[in-house]
């Protein structure tokens, strides 16, 4: 089966004694803002822009390991930016099951595991912050699977660069809560030298895809490197459009370099 590095770049395209005290769940409540963000992200993530080629593709239900993990990313796309919280998660949870099916199909091959987290991001986005934390380590197992199966997968790289930065971006007592009250210790793994050095290599390996450039710019500006991160929305702006939301991913680009001038 392809990969996603093997595709050109026109069919290219997350019992009372278990539950925390009442001041627990108090101080879980605030890591429900940042799971929110973070998680975010981390799915939109090299997303590709191969699309059913008719409405009726779009409509039939996959049964193939390649119309699955299509399915998945053309249902996360459709999600991204519905405005409806309804219809977003319904959306979400369906490109979760196509995504799941798709790696019980294909296990080894890297675009399963890569859709499945992306699409586990956006699932996660209707659901309690104990939930939350739990898809937040499955986004990174699956993402760490594609790259053991395809190191130079340009979108497990970019999910696991955006994983790295937006733990990093809690501060020190949010990261502690989720650890403690949510299950959350993989945290610990997490540093900005890890978010730069996979966002760079997504960058690398696919330098004209405007999510990578727009994420990239980001971190830069996260760490306080305001002339890389000027360099990298510009560079996001000079990207054409190989992705189904770019329109939106440019306008933020555009938004976020103006607010640093």
């Amino acid at each position: 089966m392809p990969t996603y590095t093997s595709l050109s770049p026109a069919a290219r395209f997350r019992s009372r004694r278990s539950q925390p005290a009442a001041g627990g769940r108090c101080l879980a409540a605030a890591v429900v803002a940042w799971l929110t963000v973070a998680l975010l992200p981390i799915c939109s993530a090299g997303a590709q822009s191969v699309r059913p080629a008719t409405a009726e593709a779009r409509v039939s239900e996959p049964t193939s390991y390649d119309e699955l993990w299509r399915a998945a990313m053309v249902a996360v796309d459709d999600g991204e930016f519905e405005p409806n919280a309804n219809a977003r998660a319904t959306v979400f949870a369906k490109a979760t099951a196509y995504a799941r099916r798709s790696v019980a199909l294909n296990p080894g091959d890297a675009e399963g595991h890569f859709h499945l987290a992306r699409a586990l991001g956006r699932t996660a986005l209707s659901l309690g912050p104990r939930d939350r934390v739990k898809y937040g380590i499955e986004v990174r197992e699956h993402a760490l699977q594609a790259l053991r199966v395809a190191p130079r997968h340009a979108g497990a790289l970019h999910v696991m660069g955006v994983w790295n930065a937006e733990i990093m971006r809690l501060n020190g007592f949010t990261r502690a809560v989720a650890k403690t009250f949510l299950g959350g210790q993989i945290f610990n793994t997490a540093s900005w030298p890890e978010a730069v050095r996979y966002m760079e290599l997504a960058v690398q390996v696919e330098p004209d895809r405007l999510v990578h450039r727009l994420d990239m710019a980001r971190i830069y500006r996260d760490l306080g490197r305001a002339d890389d991160a000027r360099a990298a929305y510009r560079a996001a702006l000079n990207c054409a459009n190989m992705d189904a939301n770019d329109p939106r991913y440019r306008q933020q680009a555009g938004d976020e370099l103006r607010r640093m001038r």
